[in-house]
């Protein structure tokens, strides 16, 4: 049984959702997060969520919307949209600066919101970085310091060791897309190497980033199980155990998935 611990529902459409599910079902992948990526699409990815015994949601403002929504939210205001028992996690939120569609200072203010708001809530934040390697790891140094720990994931991975390494140390989870399983993608399995095992996690962040053999095309939950193979191949597990092992790792960070 596999975890797809970061996709898209909503970017599927509503008549071919069901049988996405379903397909994701039929491969093993028993548990899904959709993410938010602006508040005021909550909504939707409730309802989503709604409709299935183990699907899940995050609500939060994606950098590259940062800009686009108005002020950025408050903490406490992101916190109480955490009340519904479907929304398990804060996010995603972050830096990036390979798109930089909105402010680099504004990208910040709103990331350090949902980390303040992760800290309120003990629930853990999803963090997107790309190309925001070192701000990423000042940053969560920086709140840290000022407001204390707070549970997170690197969602995606496809950063430097550097700030593997980083998060490691401050307690983070790293989680793994399809990006891993492509041929030049060889710095990065070395990166996956070297992750802990108890801080692995598998994700699709579907419609995106298909893993092969469907590079290319569009990505969804069932195609965890490409991305779940190449990583225990990394990590010298049979199939079972690296399901077993993120699995479990995806109920200690996400304890509201019950």
């Amino acid at each position: 049984m596999l975890v797809d611990s970061h996709c898209h529902l909503d970017y599927f459409s509503e008549a071919e959702r069901p049988d996405v599910i379903a397909r994701a079902q039929a491969a093993g992948v028993t548990e899904m997060v959709t993410i938010g990526v602006t508040l005021s699409q909550s909504r939707q990815i409730l309802a989503i969520a709604e409709g299935g015994p183990n699907i899940w949601c995050s609500v939060g403002v994606h950098p590259n919307h940062a800009g686009e929504e108005g002020p950025v939210p408050a903490p406490e205001v992101i916190a109480e949209m955490t009340a519904h028992p479907k929304v398990i996690g804060i996010g995603e939120s972050g830096l990036d600066y390979f798109y930089d569609k909105a402010p680099k200072d504004v990208q910040a203010q709103n990331f350090r919101a949902h980390i303040r708001a992760a800290q309120l809530t003990g629930l853990p934040l999803a963090i997107h970085a790309r190309d925001a390697d070192d701000d990423i790891a000042r940053i969560l140094a920086e709140e840290r310091a000022g407001g204390g720990d707070f549970k997170f994931l690197l969602h995606c991975f496809s950063s430097g060791r550097g700030l593997a390494e980083a998060a490691v140390a401050m307690g983070g989870y790293i989680s793994f897309s399809g990006i891993l399983t492509f041929p030049k993608s060889t710095a990065l399995r070395a990166i996956a190497a070297g992750v802990p095992p108890d801080r692995l996690l598998v994700e699709t962040d579907s419609p995106y980033l298909a893993p092969v053999p469907f590079r290319g095309k569009r990505n969804e939950p069932a195609h965890t199980l490409h991305t779940a193979k190449i990583l225990s191949d990394v990590k010298g597990l049979t199939p079972e155990a690296l399901a077993e092992l993120t699995t479990r790792n995806f109920h200690k960070l996400y304890r509201k998935a019950a």
